[in-house]
């Protein structure tokens, strides 16, 4: 079967590692490049750097990757989906709830396979951490918490710290609770001088019960990528920037200490790391597009499931603005 040819919008960031795993993967041959800003960063090797979306589609594509900032995601989207383009945009899939419906509506309308990179997902720990959950080794699950934070990037500069980072937290404790967000509250907090919040404290419940609680900034030099889940037999603490998984197990043994028996809740046991293949998120977010666009079996984020990432995300805001929680 002939390779299936991708073009690439965007060789910032996050199109460079685009780039090259799409050079990388069985199936996949990248044909085409665009970014008006040009090639700084020499990711186009032998490809000519095109200057926009039009000249990418006419290039002949049967896929497509969306790197660029946040607000030109629907206008690219809308254009590969009437050339009949599969198509992964980066997350958050759109600047509004509107622009992603429209976007989900168009890719469905055409019967195309519209994927959005919420690369966590992907994540190793995470995927084992899911499997465990479904598999009942927590038994009922009580909380899912999480903490996503770190220096400020100057990278970013259309979006607030919601939709760049706390967006990856709440699509991941959806995924890995398997129900949707029922309600939500937030705060947040403007402290470097741009529109866009940089700081988040976010606490709700899933449509199953679960409660859950996301910390989000731009302003610690301390990164974490933390995943902490509670259950009735013990807590998971994934770690996605190694691909760590920690089982921290309830205690089956009888306390004798007589100022830790007054309190009558759970001890401590053990304490496992688990070991697991730790393949590169990206590469298997990829191969995971790729089957789609086949026909294969696939674990993609679908826009649908994006454009629902998003309108937590954007819940989360206006809860902060209002002082209210917010319902879905």
């Amino acid at each position: 079967m002939a390779a299936l040819r991708a073009g690439l919008l965007g060789v910032g960031m996050m199109g460079r590692h685009h780039a090259r795993v799409l050079r990388e993967i069985d199936g996949v041959e990248l044909v085409a490049i665009a970014d008006p800003g040009g090639d700084p960063h020499g990711v186009a090797g032998d490809l000519t750097v095109l200057p926009d979306i039009e000249s990418l589609i006419a290039a002949g594509l049967d896929i497509a990757v969306v790197a660029v900032p946040t607000r030109f995601h629907e206008d690219a989207a809308l254009k590969l989906a009437a050339a009949g383009v599969h198509t992964l945009v980066e997350k958050p899939i759109a600047e509004t709830v509107e622009a992603g419906q429209r976007m989900v509506e168009a890719f469905e309308a055409a019967g195309l396979v519209g994927a959005v990179g919420h690369i966590e997902r992907f994540n190793p720990a995470l995927q084992q951490l899911r499997k465990r959950i479904e598999a009942g080794d927590l038994g009922e699950v009580f909380q899912i918490a999480t903490r996503r934070q770190g220096p400020f990037p100057s990278r970013i500069a259309d979006v607030g710290v919601g939709k760049d980072l706390g967006s990856h937290d709440i699509d991941l404790t959806a995924w890995v609770a398997q129900s949707t967000y029922a309600t939500v509250f937030a705060q947040t907090a403007l402290k470097s001088g741009r529109e866009y919040e940089d700081m988040i404290i976010a606490s709700g419940r899933l449509a199953n019960g679960i409660i859950v609680n996301h910390v989000v900034n731009w302003l610690s030099p301390m990164k974490e990528r933390i995943t902490i889940v509670t259950g009735e037999t013990g807590t998971f603490v994934a770690d996605t920037s190694t691909g760590d998984l920690t089982l921290f197990a309830n205690g089956t043994f009888p306390l004798e200490w007589e100022s830790v028996t007054a309190f009558r809740g759970v001890s401590e046991g053990d304490v496992t790391r688990f070991a697991f293949p730790k393949r590169e998120p990206l590469r298997v977010e990829h191969e995971a597009f790729r089957d789609a666009v086949l026909g294969l079996p696939s674990e993609i984020v679908t826009m649908q499931q994006g454009q629902r990432t998003l309108a937590v995300v954007e819940g989360v805001i206006e809860s902060a603005r209002t002082g209210q929680s917010v319902s879905f």
